[in-house]
């Protein structure tokens, strides 16, 4: 193909972090006006390889072209002066500040006064209006972005991309954390970029999205190129061969246990807050799942954060093993043997300037105290040591900084933190967001071994697929409120899709 054909190609990209070889000889390229999904498991070098792209990271070696030129960007600025423009897997917006500040960080609206330029805030507000408008996107422009909820805050990281009108957008896990109301809003922005000759790079470990979307299909593994392939041309079985080097006929392992007695009893819990959850109960029995479904906005996170302490309650009870207790911090949740894996691993998970071994250790150095109440480190590193193989997570070392891992693999280094403390109630807020399909295996895996011991967990998920594969029970709330709990035989996809959508 010649170079006109594409309007972007990465020849030979090869980058290095210390102790891993994240990129080996990289080949990619775009077409204009296509959808091109970038594939992979977590650590493949998927985002490592955008991140390049977008002047986050400086590759080693190789070159990158637009339009048949060659590029080498020095920073983010380069790459959107130059029509690339990036949205993150993980969110990067600053909390305390607007909706449109966060939109034109760094491109703002200005005024001339005299020798100085001054933000035009008028204009700014305009031009998000226009924008927000223009997409369908109903966000008031003054709204402080940590006021919003996590899928409102990444349709605002959508809204920004957008706003750049550049060649190349690359989506890296856009749908982690909307709707799917929210979801077909993006594709249909996709196709409004892809008819105005913007080529769009898709990552998702979301298959139906894929074969949905895309034009056009490459597969990473282990930091190389496996090849790329008409998206036509594809199934789901082959794509996901492709990804892993392996046969992975079986997407769910089997939930087999049998409950037992009641651990967890919750009656008529009410958040403090008067827009949130009101007179939720429900019982969670030992070697059982629950699942919690519910569209964006039912007040699960709130729900499960007020179990572990986090949020304020104004009524109700909550018994474990048929002694009622007061939750009041995550200290008391943590004494009463229950564990948060919290949905939002970068803002309230992980620590990711510290290694592994120290994220993994945080939630359990109780443990780990000798008599003088001192910590034994080696005790600790053998410990952390355990239960990282155990997770088969992929890291260098336990002192490789957490940050430098993949999203998945940080994530499995939160299971195992919370393993540490030996729970004997484990509350996951969508434990496998933004993890592919061999992660999220391994997880339920972990999962199903828990149940089979006896202990008792908490699943919140937005994947169905999910809930009615793992969950014993499936409990449902809708804007705050219990419309049902299903059991098993009854938890089909459709009948917790009516039980989401039943506003009162």
């Amino acid at each position: 193909m010649a170079d006109q054909d594409f309007v972007l190609r990465m020849v030979g990209i090869h980058k290095r972090f210390p102790g891993v070889l994240a990129l080996d000889q990289v080949d990619f390229q775009v077409r204009p006006g296509q959808v091109h999904a970038l594939m992979g498991e977590n650590g493949a070098g998927k985002s490592t390889l955008m991140n390049c792209l977008f002047g986050i990271h400086h590759a080693d070696s190789g070159q990158v072209f637009l339009d048949g030129r060659p590029v080498r960007f020095r920073g983010t600025r380069d790459a959107l002066d130059a029509g690339v423009a990036m949205i993150q897997q993980e969110l990067c917006n600053v909390p305390r500040r607007s909706v449109q500040e966060n939109v034109w960080l760094g491109r703002e609206a200005c005024r001339r006064l005299g020798p100085l330029r001054l933000l035009d805030h008028r204009q700014n507000r305009r031009n998000t209006v226009a924008l927000m408008r223009e997409l369908e996107i109903e966000i008031a422009p003054e709204a402080l972005v940590g006021d919003l909820s996590i899928s409102r805050q990444q349709l605002c990281e959508i809204a920004k991309a957008i706003s750049c009108n550049a060649r190349i957008v690359v989506m890296d896990e856009p749908t982690s954390s909307i709707s799917e109301v929210e979801t077909e809003h993006l594709f249909r922005i996709i196709r409004g970029l892809k008819d105005r000759g913007v080529a769009v790079v898709y990552i998702s470990h979301k298959m139906d999205e894929i074969f949905r979307i895309a034009d056009e299909i490459s597969v990473m593994r282990d930091g190389c190129m496996v090849g790329t392939f008409p998206a036509g041309a594809m199934d789901e079985e082959r794509l996901i061969q492709l990804m892993v080097g392996r046969d992975t006929s079986k997407r769910f392992p089997p939930i087999a246990s049998e409950p037992g007695p009641v651990r967890l009893e919750v009656d008529g819990l009410t958040a403090a807050d008067p827009r949130s959850f009101k007179d939720v109960s429900f019982s969670l029995r030992r070697g059982e799942i629950l699942g919690i479904g519910g569209l964006v906005g039912a007040q699960r996170t709130e729900l499960v954060e007020a179990l572990f302490g986090l949020r304020p309650v104004a009524s109700g009870s909550i018994r474990v093993d048929g002694r009622e207790v007061r939750i009041r911090s995550s200290r008391d949740a943590i004494a009463h043997g229950i564990a948060l894996i919290t949905e939002d691993r970068r803002r309230s998970g992980i620590f990711p300037l510290l290694p592994v071994w120290t994220n993994t250790a945080m939630a359990g150095l109780g443990r780990f105290r000798g008599p003088l109440g001192v910590l034994g480190r080696r005790r600790m590193l053998q410990a952390c040591a355990e239960i990282i193989e155990k997770m088969r997570t992929k890291c260098p070392s336990l002192q490789t900084p957490i940050g430098n891992l993949s999203g998945g693999n940080q994530q499995k280094v939160l299971v195992a933190r919370w393993l540490l403390t030996m729970p004997d109630i484990l509350i996951m807020d969508e434990p496998t967001r933004g993890i592919d399909v061999g992660a999220k295996f391994e997880i339920y895996t972990i999962m199903d071994e828990l149940v089979r011991a006896g202990k008792a967990i908490i699943m919140v998920s937005s994947e169905l697929a999910e809930l009615v594969a793992l969950a014993h029970r499936v409990m449902v709330l809708c804007q705050g409120r219990q419309t049902g709990t299903l059991e098993r035989a009854q938890a089909t996809q459709e009948n917790i899709m009516r039980l989401a959508a039943k506003f009162e």
